[in-house]
């Protein structure tokens, strides 16, 4: 059986991740970070079980902090084992504040989380696939990582970090078949788009070729093809409906 590991994989964008996981026959293991988030995680691990046969492990992690990192990946190793086949570095969080108006906290916060944790769990992960020879690493960046957004300037930083950091990381680690890419999701309705003003997502929504907000199952199926194809690496996928070509 595969293993996979996934941060921030309970809701979202990383709840429709980890079910494709399930479906494509991995075990699956995702971290949560406050207690309030414990059910909700272990009931998406029991769905999993149910619909698809795979198991599941739920581990309490900041993925933001390195030793939490450390204890998240080896929790999966004495769970399933040393291969770990697949890695989603999918955790986020987002101000949408000024830039002048940004505390220091608030803005590390976002570059911890989005960016930093991706480098913690990349430094515990890829040892691993490096004695496996074999590897898929997939970085959920954003739409914020290719072009401006304002009020963003931390968000989109953090997610640009990302892609560089995957192509970087491709280059490195080629020869051991181990792939990096990312995923830069346009406009889709998650908790995160949902809680920022409406209005302005109505006019944001009015530029998209496709006239339409995307959906979460959009990037999950963009994922499955980044595991599949195996001659991709240090590229990124942009499921955004036309409102970004580069």
């Amino acid at each position: 059986m595969k293993t996979a590991i996934i941060t921030g994989g309970s809701r979202g964008i990383g709840e429709a991740m980890t079910k494709k996981l399930g479906e494509m026959g991995y075990n699956v293991v995702i971290n949560y970070r406050s207690d309030s988030s414990k059910a909700l995680t272990e009931k998406l691990i029991q769905t999993l079980k149910e619909q698809y046969g795979v198991e599941g492990l739920a581990v309490q992690a900041d993925v933001s902090k390195y030793e939490d990192c450390e204890k998240l990946v080896k929790a999966a190793v004495e769970k399933f084992g040393e291969k770990i086949d697949v890695l989603v570095n999918n955790a986020g969080i987002t101000n949408n504040a000024p830039f002048c108006q940004l505390p220091r906290e608030k803005y590390m916060a976002v570059l911890e989380t989005n960016l930093i944790s991706a480098f913690h769990m990349c430094h515990f992960v890829v040892p691993y696939m490096v004695k496996a020879q074999e590897g898929c690493v997939i970085n959920t960046s954003s739409i914020g990582g290719l072009m401006g957004v304002a009020n963003q300037a931390d968000y989109c930083a953090s997610k640009a970090g990302l892609i560089g950091m995957t192509r970087a990381l491709a280059m490195e680690f080629g020869k051991q078949h181990i792939r990096f890419n990312c995923i830069c999701p346009g406009m889709i309705w998650t908790d995160m788009l949902r809680g920022v003003n409406q209005d302005e997502v109505a006019a944001l929504k009015m530029g998209i070729p496709m006239g339409e907000i995307g959906n979460v199952d959009d990037i999950a199926l963009a994922m499955e093809f980044l595991i599949k194809d195996q001659y991709m690496t240090g590229q990124y996928v942009s499921p955004n409906g036309g409102i970004y070509m580069p």
